[in-house]
């Protein structure tokens, strides 16, 4: 399995070209072939060999970066249960059935109910990754097999 530990420069653009957002990712761990498939599976793919001081730009469709736009994700949620005050464009996190705590997007109020997204702001949007590697290394055994533990990643998280 081909594995690197990265650490890169990324601008994010939407398919039109317009600036989302830049970040400075240190020591990111690649696998050319992961298992399982995932948020950002696109970009962790274009990723494979990258060598430090290389630049690349490609995209990444939208089923491979956050998912495609899910309607079901989207709720009603008795209005009387959120905190008050809260506004449209606010993020609220809430218990579901199951015991979880998931974050949701406030999309809509009404007067007794509001509408709430669980979908990410980014869910089916087609983007484009502006890479330069910073340093690239070969990822060591331990590195490989704490990321692709499960049962370890639920004790850290």
């Amino acid at each position: 399995m081909d594995a690197q530990v990265i650490s890169f420069k990324c601008t994010l653009r939407n398919a039109l070209g317009q600036f989302i957002s830049s970040t400075y990712n240190k020591d990111v761990l690649t696998i050319a072939d992961p298992p399982i498939k995932g948020p950002l599976s696109g970009l962790n793919r274009n990723l494979k060999d990258l060598k430090k001081g290389e630049r690349r730009t490609f995209k990444v469709l939208a089923q491979e970066a956050y998912g495609l736009y899910d309607p079901s994700k989207v709720i009603l949620f008795p209005k009387n249960k959120l905190p008050d005050n809260v506004k449209v464009g606010e993020r609220v996190k809430i218990y579901g059935k199951s015991g979880k705590l998931r974050t949701y997007l406030v999309s809509d109020l009404r007067q007794d109910f509001a509408s709430l997204d669980e979908n990410h702001p980014l869910a089916g949007q087609d983007l484009i990754f502006e890479v330069e590697a910073l340093a690239a290394r070969k990822a060591t055994d331990d590195e490989i097999e704490e990321a692709l533990n499960p049962v370890q990643q639920q004790l850290l998280h």
